[in-house]
């Protein structure tokens, strides 16, 4: 789209909106034959029509529906920096973007998360929940300034560090003949029905080496997704539930306890930081009190 500018993104962005040029001329605040002008110049710079005028309305052709998601993405860039802009002027300190892997970003993340917040009233977060691989796109694409995930993590453009190192556990009812050992050797769980990760779940190999080095077959009655999902199941009867435990140590369920296996099934969680981009003040103070707040496994 050469020689297009961010007035044509505009105006086109708001007559998808409005529907007419009319609206959209008072929504921007200028003057019908401007909006007119700029849409007509924006035809021209593209070489194809973007609107039909039908009823008096204009109706997006195919082309411009096929613009609209590109175009929406920019637009929603320039309304956040328009809102960091405001931030920064009324003297808040702006907005982190963090994204994290589900038992992370449920778990100690958030906890840690309320307690910057509370100790830095300035500033404001968002905060996304998602797979290890999803995290590592949005760290990579700059649209998350920091990420957390499990290993394994492998990009050019991202650096990984660190945090704390993890291990699957075994969280059962406190009623479970195996509630009363402090820790569980993996062969104990031989005879008992087990929830664990879905085959293609980033923490299901070290499961399936452990076990399988331990030589046992247990049933493996539930695959789940997500560490959340197995904890609940755990809950409700169905099992023991081989899962990382950050959840459950971040929010207790009564009658719900977790044991440390053994031999232990070690996961590192990796803190994710883009290589080349910038950090802010705000960015810099998180992550230490990220590394202060969060709890060695």
């Amino acid at each position: 789209m050469a020689n297009v500018n961010l007035k044509h993104i505009e105006v086109f962005h708001a007559i998808m909106r409005t529907g007419s040029v009319t609206a959209a001329a008072r929504m921007l605040n200028v003057t019908q034959p401007a909006v007119s002008a700029i849409l007509k110049h924006f035809e021209q710079r593209l070489q194809m029509k973007l609107f039909e005028r039908r009823g008096g309305r204009l109706v997006p052709t195919p082309e411009a529906q096929a613009l609209l998601p590109d175009i929406s993405g920019i637009y929603g860039r320039i309304e956040a920096i328009e809102r960091l802009a405001q931030d920064l002027a009324g003297g808040r300190l702006g907005t982190l973007s963090i994204a994290a892997s589900s038992p992370i970003a449920n778990g100690f993340l958030a906890r840690a998360v309320a307690g910057f917040l509370t100790a830095t009233p300035g500033a404001r977060v968002t905060l996304q929940s998602l797979a290890s691989p999803q995290v590592l796109d949005r760290v990579a694409n700059g649209e998350a300034e920091l990420g957390m995930a499990y290993e394994p993590v492998v990009h050019p453009d991202v650096i990984a560090e660190v945090l704390a190192h993890n291990s699957v556990a075994c969280v059962m009812r406190e009623d479970h003949p195996l509630a009363l050992h402090d820790e569980v050797q993996i062969g104990d769980l031989a005879t008992y029905p087990l929830i664990t990760y879905l085959p293609q779940a980033l923490l299901r190999p070290y499961v399936d080496r452990a076990l399988g080095e331990a030589g046992i077959s247990p049933e493996i009655r539930v695959q789940v997704g997500l560490s959340i999902t197995g904890i609940a199941l755990a809950f409700h009867g169905a099992g023991i539930a081989l899962v990382e435990p950050q959840l459950l140590r971040a929010l207790p369920l009564p009658g719900m306890i977790a044991r440390p296996l053994l031999p232990r099934i070690e996961v590192k969680t990796l803190l994710l930081l883009h290589r080349s981009a910038p950090r802010s003040h705000l960015l810099e103070s998180f992550i230490s009190h990220l590394r202060q707040d969060f709890p060695p496994m």
